[in-house]
């Protein structure tokens, strides 16, 4: 029955106002729904995420995006004022890591969650 369904990635915030400008503008995904305590943004393929108040889970990496052109995606979320983290490991430089026949990069949102965007194949996609 899971298989079937829809799996949706919540993320926990400290402020829902600050989360809303982030994830509505600053990644330009289309808010679905608003609530007192949540808010619900699309993204591609059909995906959400599920953003509600409460304990961020800092430092690590809650939640990623698959992109076709990693170079062109940090660009831009770079032009709309998103900082992209440096790592020694794995290894970035201009902000992406190549690892195995991928590769990623990681920016935070205001409440210090660690978002990542990965170019590269997708497992069972094909």
């Amino acid at each position: 029955m899971l298989a079937d369904s829809l799996a949706v990635t919540t993320i926990a915030v400290t402020d829902l106002e600050a989360a809303r400008e982030f994830y509505g503008t600053k990644l330009g995904l289309k808010i679905l729904e608003e609530t007192p305590f949540t808010i619900r943004v699309g993204a591609g393929h059909g995906s959400q995420l599920g953003i509600r108040k409460g304990q961020p889970n800092v430092g690590q990496t809650v939640t990623h995006f698959e992109v076709d052109d990693i170079d062109a995606v940090v660009a831009d979320l770079t032009s709309r004022g998103v900082t992209f983290e440096e790592y020694e490991s794995p290894k970035t430089i201009d902000f992406i890591a190549t690892i195995g026949p991928a590769r990623g990069a990681w920016f935070k949102d205001p409440s210090g969650n660690v978002i990542g965007v990965r170019e590269g194949p997708v497992p069972g996609a094909g």
